[in-house]
């Protein structure tokens, strides 16, 4: 951790230069929506400049920002090939993509965790009109992984389960629940939107079918972008239900009267691409790239620790997430004993400490460059809150 501090330590003017957040904030939301970058700011700048002088004149460069942000994304995850990327709207739209694209029988059975952000519910749960039945695990106490494996039958279809919990901030062993559906033939789909960005995630090692996240959260790009990843084997066998001019072989001639799917995972984009969140999302990943997501994690960790240690000395606090490794990710939730969540989430808003409140408290969400005493002033301003708001 100490070597991971010097090593962000010596890049201090370069990040400082890329987060110039404003003094009077906390920001400790990076699992609801991440600030930009500098870079991604002059990148969307220079896009939008380049945009109204010269229009589309310059569409070549733009496909090869495309290019770059595919061969980004399929690093982060470890893919086989960026053509093995697609790029969606949202989470919410991947998973739809994933769902409706599966072939149902009536009694197939879905399993899924308790803890489950909405996008990988509801989804589910509309799959009930083709008979699929869907089962929520309770892993608020028991070991994840053990948990699942228990609910699984020879009707198990498909496990989908968050990376991290958007909640409880719950690290979920990956690896160790892919080879389980591997062993029982259960298909394995990932949200990783709590963890793409913050924590090293490898194919390979979680042998996912699906991975899908959005990219404003710890990959700090914006909103309105995805990742879709499709195990090749899986995504041939896949119903398409979107269709449109981008998602065939022979993209771009358009005097064609026949068409094919294109082979690659560009099938599952339908239509025109989004040119201002590529360039965006491009930019955001080059960082990540530049300092490495070993170095990122180790940083958040060491952020996450620090954070823990300062709350604990609040009186009355307690903890909605585990805060022992390795369940331990980005986030923690907490309460203070006598005051309302809502009420507390509130106040530090008001106080300029940006939080969230969720799973029944206040989720605080650093990243890995937010700086020591950028948590020291938003710990002060909880202690000095909670003060105010127990003397009422």
């Amino acid at each position: 951790m100490n070597h991971t501090r010097h090593s962000l330590n010596a890049l201090g003017t370069k990040l400082k230069s890329e987060f110039p957040l404003h003094n009077d904030i906390c920001y400790l939301n990076h699992a609801a929506v991440s600030p930009w970058p500098k870079r991604t700011q002059l990148a969307v700048s220079s896009f939008a400049e380049e945009n109204a002088i010269f229009g589309a004149t310059n569409y070549l460069e733009w496909l090869k920002t495309e290019s770059a942000l595919r061969a980004h994304l399929a690093k982060l995850i470890n893919a086989p090939s960026p053509s093995d990327i697609a790029l969606s709207k949202s989470t919410s739209e991947a998973l739809s993509i994933i769902a409706y694209g599966l072939q149902w029988e009536q009694g197939d059975e879905i399993v899924i965790s308790n803890q489950e952000f909405p996008s990988n519910r509801i989804v589910w749960e509309s799959l009930s009109n083709k008979g699929v039945n869907l089962k929520v695990v309770n892993i608020d106490k028991d070991d994840p992984v053990s948990a699942i494996e228990k609910r699984l039958t020879s009707k198990t279809k498909l496990v989908s389960i968050s990376s991290v919990q958007y909640a409880s901030g719950l690290k979920i062993d990956i690896d160790r629940l892919g080879k389980v559906c591997k062993q029982k033939n259960v298909l394995f789909c990932v949200d990783a939107i709590q963890s793409l960005g913050a924590y090293k995630f490898d194919i390979a090692q979680s042998l996912a079918d699906f991975v899908v996240a959005d990219g404003h959260k710890w990959m700090m790009g914006p909103e309105g972008l995805a990742l879709l990843y499709v195990k090749p084997e899986v995504r041939d066998s896949m119903t398409l239900n979107q269709y449109g001019w981008h998602m065939v072989k022979h993209r771009g001639d358009y005097t064609r009267n026949s068409w094919e799917l294109a082979p690659d995972a560009t099938r599952f984009e339908c239509g025109s691409p989004n040119m201002l969140g590529i360039h965006a999302l491009n930019a955001s990943l080059s960082l990540i790239n530049e300092i490495g997501i070993e170095t990122i994690s180790e940083a958040l960790d060491s952020n996450i620790s620090y954070l823990i240690g300062k709350l604990k000395d609040i009186p009355g606090i307690e903890f909605v997430s585990s805060i022992e490794h390795p369940r331990l990710a980005g986030i923690v939730t907490f309460t203070v004993n006598g005051i309302e969540p809502n009420e507390l989430y509130s106040e530090l808003m008001k106080a300029g400490v940006i939080c969230a409140c969720r799973g029944g408290g206040v989720r605080f969400s650093p990243h890995f460059y937010t700086p020591e005493h950028v948590i020291d002033r938003a710990i002060e301003i909880v202690k000095t809150t909670v003060c105010q708001l127990q003397n009422q």
